[in-house]
């Protein structure tokens, strides 16, 4: 079976189109490579141009949306398949069951938890696969400022900080995070 990248990021679109253009070379990449996306299964934001830019060019998605948001988040209806679920907890479960690596692009605070989420079952051992930041346009230079200071700090593990794969550039971030799984 085709590896597949689970993505998180945003509903929205952001200030900066940087943040779309990265979305769109990021989706142009992981169909370039063969590879799948599962996400939330939104037609909106930047989850909607990931999407939109995998299927342009012949690639596979799966998208996983909890029913309560199919109206809300506006289910993508042109996927490879969408999975409608009851919960949130179930959409997570869903997405990591599939996917062989993650990926948090610029998004709000539903991408931060579930990068968080997923960081943290590999820290306590539920799997073993990578996960990765697109730091595009310096979106998240702040949070990585923040979890070295974490670190410093004595709350999260030096080995736990490095385990986070970050690039700005998606080609990087994907040749990084399939030489890990």
């Amino acid at each position: 079976m085709t590896a597949c990248i689970g993505v998180f990021c945003g509903s929205a679109h952001g200030r900066s189109d940087a943040y779309t253009a990265a979305a769109k070379q990021f989706g142009r990449s992981v169909a370039g490579r063969g590879l799948r996306v599962v996400y939330g299964g939104a037609s909106v934001g930047l989850m909607g141009t990931i999407a939109d830019a995998v299927l342009a060019e012949g690639g596979e998605v799966i998208g996983v949306i909890p029913g309560a948001l199919v109206d809300r988040e506006i289910a993508h209806r042109r996927l490879t398949e969408l999975r409608v679920v009851e919960t949130m907890h179930e959409r997570k479960a869903g997405m990591a069951a599939l996917a062989d690596a993650f990926v948090a692009l610029p998004g709000g605070l539903g991408t931060l938890e579930e990068l968080f989420e997923i960081w943290t079952w590999g820290q306590i051992g539920l799997h073993v696969k990578p996960y990765g930041l697109l730091n595009t346009a310096g979106y998240y230079d702040p949070l990585i400022e923040f979890l070295d200071h974490a670190v410093r700090e004595g709350f999260v593990r030096e080995r736990q900080r490095s385990s986070l794969v970050v690039a700005s550039d998606p080609d990087e971030l994907l040749d990084r995070l399939t030489s890990i799984g």
